[in-house]
């Protein structure tokens, strides 16, 4: 006899296929006087070799040399700064890892409700400097490292971004879970981590875009924690039979299974113990390397199960989002059970949010583990479902609502619904067409945003304007039959401590100083920046102010001429434009606004050039890679630049850069250096912005449309620190209709556009036949108002120009704007635009959590 085994288990994981155990989440047992009983061993040996946070240079540079010694295996002698920050950042998370444990006990032992936030991206940035200020050990890891014979500054330049995210979506998310931590509220994160994130982007000689791989764990992520006990098997495809009881239940089987891995991202409080969570999940094969495929010769089906699972979290934005929000769920409901409390008390102890439309089948996945594993009807698992998930919209363009195919989640969408619609509305099958989760077509498509909606306790966009147009456009329907108090309002924000302390270090101290305030107090309270109103009149003060607006344009010029080779001139207004590139944020306004102002010097004589105020544009964002007039209106700029640049008569008075592959650190340098940026999206087509939070904070004056949360920055920083223009979000749809059906020619409207058009067609910047399709978007049809809003442009400008010829007048606006950007919020003094007020609204009208202090480890 011998041992025997099914060839079809082999290359199977062991373990079982539910999650039960886990490193986190034990507490003690007590005796019997209802002491905690010490696991295992000596507690005095244990608590002597268990660390605590480092509190001087000796045990930083410890720390330091020992992960150099035994994580990287390597010797003071072949130390380069990689392996000097690498090792410096496995110090700094032990330091993490200690909060984080405490943090994960405390929740454990008092069991508070728990926020989930559910986002496709969260971009975090660089993390080792953001780490040491938050955990307060900025100064002393600056000496230790220097103690052994490096620079701080390099070994955080050997950092790289985490591709985790492309724009204001992501960076929002890590904005929010930052404010979490900072505010002690239980809140953990869920996401993916990607192998490769959006793209890298390059520019081709010609100008175009071209996107490569970004490995960006090629020297892996020292913030991550494996956590290989943290597994899911996830089904994909298969088919739901129905059981037949009448119970409406099923099994789903068949199919393929993969299996989803956690890695943990640990989230620093600012001034606090806590330290939260950020759970990504990696896909991988449930089953590997199919051995007999492979014997057969068959060498790809041997590899296919393998390839098509790490497929999922390989980029950005994958196909389908059943694997992350199924496996986030089973995560969420394990933790919920270990509560030991009935399945009906779930939203009592979990609020789930959704960051867009992205994870909503998390709510149809939560029907169908309610309904087939819970055994609940249909009607409590309903119940249980509209109590715990929250929703944001970030867009009101038809476009970017997504639809899903219908047999994805047929058998779990809640028919019913369409039922109460007619019990109130009998007989409008208009409206029963509008708010129907189907769109007919070929094929049936589910409408994601009305899913959401219908599926969640409450709706919120994202500013004022924005939350009104979603009232009253995309969800007007589901406001009249499910009541106006279901939908609300938060304005986004932002965490000061990156956007302010960390990218603009010389603007804080100088902050601190004047207001004889540590920043500790004014980080958390950003109203305490109105102190600095009455220094806008002090010329000593205006002066630092200045110079330190001056060092941070050389900072951004010498960091264009290491990595482009091109050289600045900082003695001149930088204007800076850095979002996601897309026809609504109207990047094709500002680039058609450059080169008009380059024609009109062409046309000054040398001696009218000299009064104009110097400019130096900047843009900088990434397109789709399939979103053709996106990467033509990069093609553009590109080239315009060269033709700019290289003119004689033009470059001491207009220069233009578009800097690739744009992310939190390249924008960390951009803005504190802007005297002027622009937020020019049409007007009702931007969510909210949260870039023109970050501008304002640093001092940067807003060149702006009515739109997003612009208009609420205009009300606290004043309308005199904003230039304002373009048509307002009432007269779009009838300029629109009128482009359609009653069309002036641009040469009769806008005379000065028709101009730039037609010599962008004569070929100054290149192969004129190239951007005809990017022109015939304006001059066909012109969605996006550029005909309309162009001249309102341009003299916008020019006030932009006239008001920055006057230094010290200028400098005031900037003091002003920094002072004001704050907005004066009631709760805590935190600033309308701060990141933490916002978290603490969703955690109080929404959610209804609390925080949960975590005490200093003893």
């Amino acid at each position: 006899m011998t041992s025997t085994i099914d060839p079809k288990s082999i290359g199977k994981p062991v373990r079982a296929r539910r999650h039960v155990r886990t490193l986190t989440g034990y507490l003690p047992e007590k005796d019997a006087s209802g002491k905690d009983k010490w696991p295992r061993g000596e507690e005095k040996v244990w608590k002597e070799g268990m660390r605590t946070i480092d509190k001087d240079v000796d045990q930083v540079t410890k720390s330091i040399v020992n992960h150099v010694q035994t994580s990287l295996a390597r010797q003071p002698y072949n130390l380069d700064d990689l392996g000097a920050y690498q090792a410096a950042a496995l110090a700094v998370r032990d330091n993490l890892l200690v909060n984080w444990n405490d943090t994960q006990m405390n929740y454990t032992r008092k069991s508070p409700k728990r926020a989930y936030y559910l986002s496709l991206e969260f971009l975090m940035g660089r993390t080792l400097d953001n780490a040491l200020l938050n955990l307060g050990l900025k100064d002393i890891y600056k000496d230790g490292v220097k103690k052994l014979g490096f620079s701080i500054e390099d070994i955080l330049e050997k950092e790289r971004d985490a591709a985790l995210g492309n724009g204001g979506l992501g960076r929002l998310a890590a904005c929010y879970l930052d404010s979490s931590s900072s505010q002690e509220l239980p809140v953990w994160g869920y996401g993916l981590r990607y192998k490769y994130g959006i793209f890298q982007q390059l520019i081709s000689d010609e100008g175009n875009q071209l996107e490569a791989p970004d490995p960006w764990l090629d020297n892996q992520n020292p913030w991550e924690l494996p956590r290989l006990d943290v597994t899911y098997d996830v089904r994909f495809y298969g088919h739901a039979d129905r059981m037949g009881d009448g119970s409406g239940r099923a099994v789903w089987q068949g199919g393929q299974e993969v299996l989803a891995v956690a890695y943990d991202v640990m989230i620093p409080g600012y001034g606090t113990n806590t330290t939260n969570n950020l759970r990504l999940w990696e896909s991988k094969p449930k089953r590997g390397f199919d051995l007999n495929s492979f014997n057969a010769g068959n060498y790809e089906g041997a590899v296919e199960a393998s390839n098509s699972a790490a497929a999922i979290t390989s980029v950005l934005y994958p196909n389908d989002h059943t694997f992350w929000t199924a496996a986030s769920l089973a995560d969420i409901l394990r933790r919920y059970r270990n509560l030991g409390k009935p399945i009906q008390e779930f939203p009592d102890y979990v609020a789930i949010q959704l960051n867009d439309t992205h994870p909503t089948l998390a709510i149809p996945e939560l029907m169908r583990i309610l309904i087939d594993d819970e055994d609940l009807s249909w009607d409590k698992a309903w119940t249980i479902v509209t109590n715990t998930f929250f929703y944001t919209n970030h867009t009101v363009l038809p476009e970017a609502l997504e639809k899903w195919p219908v047999p994805l989640i047929e058998h779990v969408l809640p028919r019913f619904f369409l039922q109460g619609v007619e019990k109130k509305f009998p007989g409008d099958r208009e409206r029963l067409a509008r708010m129907s989760l189907i769109e007919e077509g070929v094929p049936k498509q589910v409408r994601m945003a009305h899913l959401a909606c219908i599926g969640s306790r409450k709706v919120n966009g994202v500013a004022e304007l924005h939350s009104e147009l979603v009232q009253t456009t995309i969800l007007k329907d589901f406001v009249e039959f499910e009541g106006k108090e279901k939908f609300g309002n938060i304005t986004n924000g932002i965490t000061p401590r990156r956007w302010l302390d960390q990218c603009n270090p010389e603007l804080s101290a100088l902050i601190s100083k004047t207001l004889k305030l540590d920043k500790s107090i004014w980080l958390k309270g950003l109203t305490k920046l109105e102190g600095l109103i009455p220094f806008a009149e002090n010329k000593a003060f205006r002066t630092e102010w200045a110079a330190i607006k001056q060092r941070n344009k050389e900072r951004l010029a010498h960091y264009v001429q290491t990595t482009l080779g091109l050289t600045i001139r900082t003695d001149a207004m930088f204007d800076v434009q850095i979002k996601r590139i897309h026809e609504y944020k109207r990047q094709t306004l500002n680039i058609l606004g450059v080169i008009h102002r380059y024609f009109l010097l062409k046309n000054m004589k040398p001696a009218e050039r000299k009064k104009v105020n110097r400019r130096v544009v900047f843009f900088a964002g990434k397109a789709a890679p399939a979103y053709y007039i996106a990467k033509l209106t990069i093609r553009l700029i590109v080239n315009v630049a060269r033709v700019i640049n290289a003119d004689p008569d033009t470059k001491d008075f207009l220069q233009l850069y578009f800097l690739p592959d744009y992310s939190v650190s390249l924008a960390e340098v951009l803005i504190p250096a802007s005297d002027i940026s622009q937020h020019i999206s049409t007007a009702g087509t931007e969510a909210s912005g949260t870039s023109n939070m970050k501008f304002c904070l640093n001092g940067g004056l807003l060149l702006g449309t009515v739109d997003g949360a612009n208009i609420e920055i205009a009300e606290e920083v004043g309308e005199n620190n904003v230039f304002f223009f373009g048509h307002l979000t009432p007269a779009v749809e009838d300029l629109r209709h009128q482009h359609l059906y009653h069309p002036i020619p641009i040469e009769q409207k806008c005379p000065a556009l028709a101009n730039v058009l037609n010599q962008i067609s004569a070929g100054v910047f290149g192969d004129a036949e190239v951007y005809e399709s990017l022109l015939n978007t304006i001059r066909q049809g012109d969605y996006y108002l550029l005909s309309d809003d162009f001249d309102s442009y341009i003299a916008a400008l020019e006030m932009v120009d006239e008001a920055y010829l006057d230094k010290d007048e200028w400098i005031k606006k900037s003091i002003r704007t920094t002072a004001k950007a704050c907005g004066a919020f009631s709760r805590a003094q935190m600033g309308k635009f701060s990141s933490d007020r916002a978290i603490n609204e969703y955690a109080e009208s929404y959610w209804n959590i609390e925080a949960c202090p975590v005490p200093a480890s003893k």
